[in-house]
């Protein structure tokens, strides 16, 4: 297909509008915008293929016998590509919203607050992909991330969903007989940490604890974590408000504490998301507002 000599699709429109409506001013209104503009545009079509399209007779608008002509192929050419559009929509909102985010997250604060969502948008699907490593979004064909990260690594402009306090925590079986007066004391103690991330070497080398000795750590998903923690199987570094109840029981005992360091963030995974995935974007901020929990 020539597409260099093709006239601009505004231009066509525009003359598909008119030779439907048989008004300008119609026209207009059915495009949103002035008349004049539609004329120009019908001006510039006939320019483009040197051919009168339009009969100017008096207040009417009638159309030439190739103006008919044309009128007939673009109405079929528009009909097809209507279908063709709404097809794509369609596939568009039917197709599951794909979210990825860490197990931990996903179990304590997301997924018990999905049926809401699911309420009140019942003809959108998701599928979770819990993970703590960082999903490239576009390779895996995921519309968007929650994320966490502290205040000085935030991309700009970052859509904060939840800002929270970070806490170490452990049983009272497992930290009562032991020192734990400083963060150094708890490298000789064991560790539980989410699959895929470092968040225990992290968390002692922002407490410039120098580490004398391979750490005891436990790698596991998310979501097992808190039960191990509460049995004594060792310490892990969390979100306070995900085991306040723990901690006011005294199932756990809070050993140190970064208060309002970070926050989980969501990444889009283009400029430009599914209406799906506005929608339960849009869903999240409101709700992460409302409950600032």
């Amino acid at each position: 297909m020539d597409w260099l000599n093709l006239p601009s699709l505004n231009a066509l429109k525009a003359f598909a509008v008119l030779a439907e409506a048989r008004s300008y001013t119609r026209a207009g209104e059915a495009l949103n915008v002035t008349h004049a503009a539609v004329m120009q545009q019908v001006r510039a079509l006939e320019n483009h293929l040197s051919v009168e399209l339009v009969s100017r007779s008096g207040r009417g608008v009638a159309l030439t016998a190739e103006g008919e002509k044309l009128a007939g192929d673009l109405l079929a050419g528009f009909i097809r590509l209507h279908r063709g559009v709404a097809r794509a929509n369609a596939a568009g909102h039917s197709r599951p919203v794909q979210v990825t985010t860490s197990p931990a997250f996903a179990t304590k604060w997301l997924m018990p607050r999905l049926e809401e969502f699911h309420h009140k948008h019942p003809e959108i699907t998701m599928m979770l992909n819990p993970t703590g490593q960082i999903v490239d979004l576009k390779s895996a064909e995921i519309d968007l991330a929650i994320r966490y990260g502290f205040y000085s690594d935030l991309p700009e402009g970052a859509d904060i969903l939840l800002e929270v306090d970070l806490v170490v925590v452990g049983a009272p079986g497992l930290v009562v007989t032991a020192k734990t007066d400083t963060p150094a004391d708890l490298i000789h103690l064991p560790w539980l940490q989410e699959l895929g991330t470092n968040e225990v070497g992290d968390w002692l080398a922002r407490q410039n604890v120098t580490i004398d000795r391979p750490l005891m750590i436990s790698h596991m998903p998310g979501n097992l974590i808190m039960d191990a923690v509460v049995r004594g199987g060792g310490l892990t570094y969390t979100v306070r408000e995900w085991v306040r109840k723990e901690l006011e029981s005294g199932e756990l005992v809070e050993l140190f504490a970064e208060n309002k360091c970070g926050a989980f963030y969501l990444v889009a995974a283009g400029a430009h998301p599914r209406v799906p995935v506005e929608r339960f974007t849009t869903w999240l901020i409101t709700l992460a507002r409302d409950q600032p929990d």
